[in-house]
């Protein structure tokens, strides 16, 4: 597996609309700002990754958690299921539900919102705050497959601790680092061409 780091959008950027179909509930969903959330939480994962499949003990029993504290949760699939069918929108179903996500679950089909995200990788997360501004991206943890260190959360989850309290974006940010989303043939984009 090759190991491809988040390109690290601007701290500030405000979050890109995106309306996407749930694969648990079959539903469209759509990121927009609540009176009443504390935050949002973005995440592009996919089935098949090693660097995801490390997290699955941890990452929806946290992320189910940081639900009920107020951060509205969008977990998102843009690879291409043609060449990695693992991904399919019923394989994510399956996944999501042998896992126990109470969040949605997103297709995005198109690879659009990857794009607008500058996701690279798998997992890659962003992090905003109630007016829709970025307050963290980068990694879960230090944790990798192999590496023998326990799956924490922290980098991530304190930083939801931070926003919560009402503090600042931490300092020290570091990049996800996972498998390269899998873009369709001729889909694959400039930032990502230029960071690889």
């Amino acid at each position: 597996m090759v190991a491809t780091q988040s390109c690290m959008l601007p701290l500030g950027t405000i979050a890109p609309a995106f309306k996407l179909r749930d694969v648990i509930s079959g539903d469209f969903v759509s990121l927009q700002k609540k009176e009443n959330a504390q935050g949002y939480l973005i995440a592009f994962i996919c089935n098949h990754c090693p660097f995801v499949i490390h997290l699955l003990e941890h990452l929806p029993t946290h992320f189910n958690k940081i639900q009920e504290q107020g951060i509205d949760v969008f977990v998102i699939s843009s690879n291409d299921i043609l060449n990695y069918p693992q991904d399919s929108p019923e394989k994510m179903k399956e996944l999501s539900k042998s896992h126990g996500f109470t969040f949605p679950y997103l297709y995005d089909e198109e690879q659009d919102v990857a794009m607008a995200y500058t996701a690279a990788c798998t997992p890659d997360f962003f992090l905003f705050d109630s007016n829709l501004e970025l307050f963290y991206r980068g990694r879960y943890d230090s944790s990798r497959p192999g590496s023998g260190n326990e799956v924490t959360g922290e980098d991530l989850l304190d930083s939801v601790n931070h926003l919560i309290a009402g503090g600042s974006p931490p300092v020290h940010q570091l990049p996800s680092i996972g498998c390269n989303i899998k873009w369709k043939a001729g889909r694959e984009p400039t930032y990502f061409q230029k960071k690889n």
